[in-house]
């Protein structure tokens, strides 16, 4: 299992090496630029736009909030509680820095893969809308190879990545170490729990996400505000040491090995695309679901994905893991933000208790969204008959998830992540001619 590991982890040095990672976070510079820091200026208009309800006559399957709700229900899951730790792990407290700058920018990347979503989205054999990058590729820059690529990739994710493994993982880890439920039993309970949902597709999984996503996030945001309240007076000398962080060697404390500051460069970029998800690709998928006909209004709605889960949500956690010491303590993964919410909360125990049942409830809606994902990756490659095949191989990989180790699900997970990044990108850069288009005919109407 030891070389395995090493074989994954080489792997995953190359994919996610300075090129995808200049791709990546470039990408974001570039639109941000040329739409004119859209994420600043109309950030106000596209959270106002999530609370508007949907005109029933747009052509679409569920409402705009449903489907921002089904796009957070994927990206706010372990990324914002286990990538945050096993980022500021990896490269220190400065991770956690390069995380929002990446999201700050990943922000434009993300309108414009929702914008592109809807323009390009179509109506497949069972009357229900299909889109993401997969189509913008196919139907914008005329390349079926990096369509079908990208599609490939998304099943990967669905299948190894994001979808199931991590998320597995950190639901029976937290079940067992709050609970002392074994991770076979909390396993079974899963796998029953996701076939019930997922088998109702896109309306069902919607449904389940408009319920838990916005209570789970009030509930963790309370317990994190808890703790950054009663020890307001470290807030200070904790983005002090996040800043240095970023830009030299972090001195090695604790159980902490130290890391230079590409490491945390590295580090924060991944696992913060890990959590928010822009410029993978995914997020679209859903976005293209929505009652809609302006592909900018939606892409102004996608965008707040990115907002509230890396700028609000991993920034919290992240200042709650480097507020409490816990970033340099022995603890890895959920263990890590488990141990920070008991020794920072006025109630160890209520703490516990937060963080474990926000992990759960984030952890199996990004499953739900993820096979939703998967589940429109297959449909474009081989059409609506493999589905149910899909589905079955999904919920089966689901049951194995308790039984594989930390750093080989992470290892995998950023591997697949990495490819499927790959052609995303490369269509939104040959389609950034459309997305400046439709971003300008729909300001100058307002």
């Amino acid at each position: 299992m030891t070389t395995l590991v090493r074989v994954f982890e080489k792997i995953d040095s190359i994919v996610w090496g300075p090129p995808l990672l200049i791709l990546l976070v470039g990408t974001g510079i570039y639109l941000s630029f040329k739409l004119g820091f859209i994420q600043v200026i109309h950030l106000p208009r596209a959270l106002k736009y999530i609370f508007q309800k949907n005109d029933e006559d747009n052509q679409g399957d569920i409402s705009s909030f449903a489907s921002l709700c089904t796009a957070l229900s994927s990206t706010i899951g372990t990324g914002n509680i286990v990538g945050v730790a096993t980022a500021v792990k990896l490269g220190g407290p400065g991770a956690l820095f390069w995380m929002i700058v990446a999201a700050f920018f990943g922000m434009a990347t993300k309108y414009a893969e929702g914008l592109l979503a809807v323009k390009y989205r179509v109506v497949d054999e069972n009357g229900q809308m299909s889109g993401g990058p997969m189509y913008y590729i196919e139907r914008g820059l005329n390349n079926s190879f990096l369509a079908k690529a990208f599609a490939l990739f998304g099943i990967g994710v669905a299948f190894f990545g994001i979808g199931t493994f991590p998320q597995v993982e950190a639901i029976t880890s937290s079940m067992e170490i709050a609970f002392s439920i074994p991770k076979w039993l909390t396993g079974s309970i899963l796998v029953l729990l996701v076939a019930l949902v997922t088998l109702g597709g896109i309306k069902s999984i919607s449904k389940v996400a408009q319920l838990i996503v916005p209570f789970m996030a009030v509930l963790y945001v309370f317990g994190v505000l808890s703790i950054l309240l009663s020890n307001i007076e470290l807030i200070p000398s904790t983005i002090s040491l996040i800043i240095r962080g970023a830009f030299t060697k972090t001195s090695a404390v604790g159980g902490f090995a130290g890391a230079a500051a590409m490491k945390a460069v590295q580090a924060g970029i991944s696992r913060g695309v890990f959590s928010n998800e822009s410029g993978l690709g995914s997020a679209p998928i859903a976005a293209a679901a929505a009652k809609t006909n302006s592909c900018v209004r939606q892409g102004l709605i996608s965008m707040t994905g990115t907002f509230f889960d890396t700028i609000v949500i991993c920034t919290m956690t992240g200042l709650t893991l480097v507020l409490t010491g816990m970033w340099n303590s022995e603890y890895a993964g959920a263990s890590m933000t488990n141990q920070a919410f008991r020794s920072g909360f006025f109630n160890p125990q209520i703490g516990e208790y937060i963080i474990t049942i926000g992990l759960i409830f984030f952890a199996f809606t990004t499953i739900i969204g993820w096979n939703y994902y998967g589940e429109r990756c297959t449909e474009y490659l081989v059409g609506v008959k493999g589905i149910k095949f899909y589905k079955l191989i999904f919920i089966v990989l689901i049951g194995l998830g308790p039984f594989l180790k930390l750093n080989l699900i992470w290892t995998i997970a950023d591997i697949v992540n990495g490819l499927m990044a790959i052609p995303n990108l490369i269509g939104l850069i040959g389609l950034k001619s459309v997305i400046l288009a439709e971003t300008k005919s729909y300001f100058s109407r307002l």
